[in-house]
């Protein structure tokens, strides 16, 4: 179920994506004993520092993965889980433990098999990783989580998490959540700002390209588009 939702007004995303996730976690706690999210980077970490403090929640059961994450020390900004580290610990009271994070000191194709490993404690290993929570980003060309335009890892089928050397954005070494996984989950959200995006969310929404975000299908779970005002100037709708 695909729901695009558009506000003008000033902070209305965060509104809304804080009553999405209010009611992501309470659901996934009346049910389960974690509340599993994938994070996205870029100014995602901005507004989840924004959006966050206001929920009401046990934090202590929030399990904090990455969508992706480049192969990169920590302390760079490069590092998704740095800016996480940076801008969240200390806002909100979660742990550095509560961020299941890669190993920076191996080669991609070595944390990719970590992350799996490390993923499979919260997970059945037997069936594909069902998140509550999928928060994702929008590259200008298309891409969301580090699935571009034409790469072979678009049409992975088995693994949960693959390594990609030869990313087109820098720097060239991450890990990505493969596309069966993420529609998965239970809920799929786009937060998108800015008239930046406008085009390429005409080229998703509107006139359906087949680009990899418009991949994003969950099989049984919402697809949500949060997006301002400036982001969807080009569709019909505004």
């Amino acid at each position: 179920m695909e729901k695009i939702l558009i506000d003008p007004r000033d902070g209305s995303m965060v509104s809304c994506l804080s009553n999405l996730l209010q009611t992501s976690a309470e659901e996934a706690l009346a049910s389960g004993e974690t509340f599993k999210v994938g994070l996205s980077g870029g100014s995602l970490v901005q507004l989840l520092a924004t959006c966050l403090p206001s929920l009401t929640t046990d934090w202590s059961k929030w399990c904090f993965f990455f969508c992706d994450e480049r192969v990169v020390p920590f302390d760079s900004k490069d590092s998704t889980y740095g800016e996480y580290k940076a801008k969240l610990i200390g806002k909100i009271p979660v742990t550095e433990d509560q961020f299941i994070k890669i190993n920076s000191d191996l080669s991609a194709e070595e944390a990719a098999k970590d992350y799996i490993k490390k993923m499979s404690v919260f997970f059945p290993p037997d069936r594909v990783p069902c998140f509550d929570v999928l928060l994702l980003g929008l590259g200008p060309d298309g891409h969301t989580c580090s699935l571009f335009p034409g790469h072979k890892v678009l049409n992975e089928s088995s693994l949960w998490v693959c390594p990609i050397n030869d990313s087109p954005k820098p720097p060239p070494s991450r890990i990505t959540l493969t596309l069966p996984v993420i529609n998965n989950a239970k809920k799929c959200i786009f937060p998108i700002a800015g008239s930046g995006k406008a085009e390429v969310v005409k080229r998703i929404l509107q006139d359906r390209e087949s680009l990899p975000a418009a991949r994003v299908q969950p099989q049984n779970g919402e697809l949500y588009w949060l997006l301002d005002e400036d982001a969807a100037k080009l569709l019909d709708t505004v």
